[in-house]
């Protein structure tokens, strides 16, 4: 078999193996618990999930979406969350191939899935994702300085340092801004140690730009909302990791694109 295709079989693997970990991180994290004790079980009738029961994508397919113990019904989030980490690590094996910045981009995409699964259901993105993102991405642009487009270790450390304190900084600014004029909280603390996150591992340009991306993701989400349930408060996270993956995709693009004035000549 040729080795593109086991290396990407490989990534695949890797990814919904990763993903059975995340579903954890999603169903314990908001609630504050261990993500490492006690072992996996049914959240209905608390049965240890054996091993062969724990297979990612083939355990639930074959289970039916139900606990072997008491029959209990498994939420499909479950198979979507190691389906779409799965798929997400072999795109990115796919566009970044064995470059050393594949993985450090692997461990925020597994954040930003965590992020977007809590905060829809929670309306709070962890601090263990979002301050462990930015930990993480200061110590990886460290010893993987081309994350930030240099080979100095102490300049892609002081890039992502730039990255978190101009990513962060300029949405906090936005929120104590709409705070004022709104009479009430508008932009919550976890977004805001999310897009440091951000800049932690893309620099300071990417993380601003994702700043200016999420409305435009979140808006006909919030109108749809604002209308069905009369409510104007909606979970801005998984809309500025939106944000994030375009800037990470095209930003320099379309920052190239805005400088040049090509915005001009539409």
């Amino acid at each position: 078999m040729d080795f593109n295709v086991l290396s990407g079989l490989f990534f695949f693997v890797v990814g919904s193996i990763t993903g059975s970990f995340l579903n954890v991180c999603i169903v314990r994290l908001p609630v504050e618990k261990s993500i490492v004790f006690p072992g996996s079980h049914c959240v209905s009738c608390a049965a240890p999930i054996k091993w062969y029961d724990n297979i990612p994508l083939i355990s639930w397919i074959v289970l039916k979406g139900r606990c072997r113990s008491c029959q209990a019904r498994i939420s499909f989030r479950y198979l979507l969350v190691e389906l779409l980490t799965a798929l997400t690590f072999l795109f990115f094996f796919k566009y970044y191939g064995w470059q050393l910045v594949l993985f450090p981009y692997l461990v925020m995409v597994s954040g930003f899935i965590v992020a977007i699964f809590v905060d829809f259901a929670f309306r709070i993105i962890p601090d263990e994702v979002s301050i462990g993102g930015m930990i993480a991405g200061l110590i990886f642009s460290f010893f993987i300085p081309q994350l930030h487009g240099c080979h100095s270790a102490f300049l892609g450390a002081g890039y992502s340092l730039v990255g978190i304190l101009v990513g962060g900084g300029s949405i906090y600014l936005m929120g104590a801004l709409g705070d004022f004029v709104f009479k009430k909280e508008t932009m919550g603390g976890g977004d805001v140690k999310l897009v440091g996150m951000v800049g932690a591992f893309m620099g300071w340009k990417l993380a601003l730009l994702t700043f200016f991306l999420a409305p435009f993701f979140g808006a006909v989400y919030g109108i749809i909302e604002k209308i069905r349930t009369k409510d104007s408060t909606i979970a801005y996270g998984p809309f500025l990791i939106m944000g994030a993956l375009v800037s990470l995709f095209w930003g320099n693009q379309i920052i190239n694109f805005i400088l040049t004035g090509g915005i001009y000549h539409l």
